[in-house]
């Protein structure tokens, strides 16, 4: 493939890639005016504004340079991206292009040493990222999925697994901020969150907010008062229903809303569109009162548990008498006890609980445990259309931590085309 196709569906991420892997003939490098080039350091990469790679070493004619390198598809996007006019480019010492289409000048008129990239780069590796970046299967990878090092794979899983962590770490970090760093506070919201699942997720988040945690522990002795303060500012103890239960809600709510000077504007609408009566936000507010009114200090307790068997039997709450026999406040359903499926225990384990133990382990200096990755792994593999495709492609281990990484690659790798920074393009991309 000549040089002028390649530039056609080069991306400067990939020269990056090229410039930090090193991945390109070292042995005769010259600038584009012949000068001798032998790069000590190729520098430290910068993702934010500025030069591309920090405090690099390269020594030109024998005379050796230090600051920054600056890499472009064109010489001529150093005027395009307004280098020129940008004091923070005024210390590059080389500046690395595939095609060198300009000279380049600092603010004293002297020349900026350029490499052309392309006459140093093994076809081959072009072949192969080209291709890639090019595909148009579900993933870029799809056709070459099957045949990824099952070591390589799982080292990069087990990184994948972590930094999903780390991501909702920060969202950890910030609820606890906005919680005045109360942990129990965090868990409260986080958890009501997770007990809507995906349909009323957002919804039962903004009813977690709209409630101070310190009602919140003034209430949870009493099922009654916690079913009346979720219901009342879930919106459910409006309109004329003449049910006994309903009623004696509604009167507890308005005394709650009284003393408390509860406020439920900003709760988002609550639905029951396409989920089956056990997933109704009636019954899952039910469960979630009872929890948190038969377990106090929940979050200290969660802590301390470490097998999925010890959070099954702590999560093992039912509903309150009305809800054993109803799924709404004037619909009826078979006398059970409605208690919460260890499918659903899995799920709030997966989303709440080990992000939670790892963003603590985080604040207190400690680093991930073995005991946590012991615990995902006992975890069954979630049911979704991302990891039933995964697994369409390759056998992997089936459990939570597989589906949980599964999801972070596909999300934050496969569908933003980040294959040069992903453990398998790079695989692929290298190979012969």
């Amino acid at each position: 493939m000549s040089g002028f196709s390649y530039f056609r569906t080069m991306q400067e991420d990939f020269l990056h890639y090229i410039w930090k892997h090193k991945m390109f003939s070292t042995s005769s490098l010259k600038t584009t005016k012949g000068e001798r080039v032998a790069i000590r350091k190729l520098g430290q990469h910068n993702h934010n504004s500025g030069p591309d790679f920090f405090n690099a070493q390269i020594d030109i004619n024998n005379q050796l340079w230090a600051g920054n390198v600056e890499i472009h598809i064109k010489s001529s996007d150093w005027y395009l991206h307004n280098h020129e006019t940008d004091s923070a480019y005024d210390n590059v010492i080389l500046h690395v292009v595939w095609e060198h289409d300009a000279e380049i000048f600092r603010k004293d008129n002297s020349k900026i040493p350029t490499l052309e990239l392309q006459q140093y780069i093994d076809l081959h590796l072009l072949d192969n990222y080209r291709e890639l970046i090019q595909s148009r299967h579900w993933i870029n990878c799809e056709k070459d999925f099957q045949e990824v090092d099952d070591f390589l794979l799982n080292n990069w899983l087990e990184r994948l697994f972590i930094e999903r962590l780390e991501r909702k770490s920060d969202d950890i970090s910030k609820l606890l901020k906005l919680s005045y760093n109360d942990w129990e506070a965090v868990l409260f919201k986080m958890l009501l969150k997770n007990f809507g699942l995906k349909v009323n997720g957002e919804a039962f988040l903004s009813l977690a907010n709209s409630v101070d945690y310190s009602v919140v522990r003034k209430l949870q002795h009493s099922v009654l008062d916690m079913e009346a303060l979720l219901f009342g500012q879930a919106g459910f103890l409006d309109g004329d229903i003449q049910e006994t239960y309903h009623l004696k809600l509604k009167q507890h709510y308005q005394y709650l809303n009284q003393k408390f000077r509860l406020n439920n504007q900003g709760v988002l609408q609550i639905q029951f569109f396409r989920l089956r009566p056990p997933n109704f936000p009636t019954v899952r507010l039910s469960q979630f009162a009872n929890l948190y009114s038969n377990e106090h200090q929940l979050f200290s307790k969660l802590m301390a548990c470490e097998s999925k068997e010890a959070f099954y039997t702590l999560f093992s709450k039912g509903v309150s008498d009305f809800w054993m026999t109803h799924y709404t406040f004037t619909s009826t359903s078979n006398t059970s006890k409605k208690m919460l499926t260890k499918s659903f225990i899995d799920l709030l384990i997966i989303n709440t609980i080990v992000p939670l133990k790892f963003s603590y382990a985080k604040s207190q200096g400690k680093h991930i445990e073995e005991s946590l990755l012991k615990l995902i792994r006992e975890i069954n593999l979630e049911s979704n259309s991302i990891v039933k495709k995964f697994l369409e492609l390759k056998s992997i281990e089936k459990n939570a931590f597989t589906s949980q990484a599964l999801l972070q690659l596909k999300q934050h790798y496969c569908d933003k085309n980040k294959c040069l920074q992903c453990a398998i393009g790079n695989s692929l991309i290298v190979k012969n």
